[in-house]
């Protein structure tokens, strides 16, 4: 019964959480597929763990299995350097949590590699690019002067790489990376990358990371090779914000308002009542159908976009400088 539903359930997105969010909303319990929440009241960051455990709940949701941790903050839009410090640090925690899951060697003197997904020309695609230019990179250092010259007993060793697009290299970014990966030999692949989420409002104020690797361009539809240990024979942990939703879910958003009107209204209630029973992936199919088919393929960003992932990519590259070039955060 619960593969028949697959079809409907097409709306495009990158969260995992947004996945589980449209099962329960048909209230259909998915196996092997377990969900926690944490919420933190002090700083209004919510935290959920979506576990999937099982292949068969890897096939239902559509993504491999493993743990997806995303971090919700309102706030995460306001241009508020200390509440930002505060994001990286947990950021810099959640990290350290995955890290210790895997096999990894010696954590204080690993090496990892940061790789920035994205184009950078591209404004909403160019989060990945600034968390590199954000960084701090000592593999160079290390391996020049020794971790001594870091002023540390142990010293990460931190290299990043931003290999751009198929339209402006003409490779695949895993075809690049596996060469990069096949040279210095990293312990670690950390992928940031930009999404595409269902909810406009967790535009630039949602953060996922996952230990199962990342799959650039798959939230709009540009489906290419994917970064994880399969491909790259490395552990590869994804972190990616949605920046972009497409325009059928702004349809749909606003559909839902005006069934909500339509109910309040003597006049229009019966059709309200008709359209309110519709589950949300009815409703979405309904609105795809509707727009036109030029609108269908886009993809629509807020306007303080430049802004955004100006601060959202420092925020990103500050926790892995705390990781990985001072103590880790408890």
């Amino acid at each position: 019964m619960i593969y028949k539903m697959l079809d409907r359930y097409s709306v495009r997105t990158d969260l995992a959480l947004e996945e589980k969010e449209r099962f329960e909303s048909d209230h259909v319990e998915v196996p092997g597929v377990i969900l926690e929440e944490d919420y933190d009241a002090q700083s209004e960051i919510r935290i959920t763990k979506v576990k999937i455990e099982t292949e068969n709940g890897a096939k239902i949701m559509g993504k491999p299995a493993g743990t997806y941790l995303t971090m919700e903050a309102p706030n995460m839009s306001v241009p508020d350097e200390d509440y930002h410090r505060e994001i990286s640090k947990k950021v810099a925690t959640y990290l350290n949590k995955l890290m210790e899951g895997m096999e990894l060697p010696d954590r204080q003197d690993l090496s990892v590699l940061i790789v920035g997904l994205g184009n950078r020309q591209v404004t909403p695609d160019a989060l990945g690019p600034n968390v590199v230019d954000n960084l701090v990179v000592t593999r160079h250092i290390v391996k020049e002067y020794g971790k001594y010259a870091m002023g540390m007993e142990h010293a990460n060793q931190v290299s990043a790489i931003v290999p751009g697009v198929m339209g402006q290299t003409g490779m695949e970014s895993v075809e690049i990376i596996k060469g990069v990966v096949d040279q210095i030999k990293p312990d670690l692949i950390i992928a940031v990358d930009a999404l595409a989420a269902r909810n406009t409002r967790r535009l630039h104020r949602t953060i996922q990371i996952a230990d199962t690797g990342i799959h650039p361009g798959a939230g709009v539809g540009n489906h290419r090779s994917g970064l994880n240990k399969e491909t790259l024979g490395v552990p590869v942990i994804g972190i990616g914000v949605p920046t972009v939703v497409d325009a059928a879910t702004i349809v749909s958003d606003t559909m839902e308002n005006l069934i909500h009107s339509m109910e309040e209204s003597q006049i229009l209630k019966g059709v309200g009542e008709a359209l309110s029973t519709y589950n949300e992936a009815e409703k979405y199919e309904l609105i795809k159908k509707l727009i036109s088919p030029h609108l269908n393929g886009m993809f629509v960003t807020p306007k303080d976009v430049d802004e955004m992932i100006k601060q959202i990519s420092f925020t990103i590259s500050e926790a892995m400088n705390i990781l990985f070039n001072s103590e880790v955060p408890a």
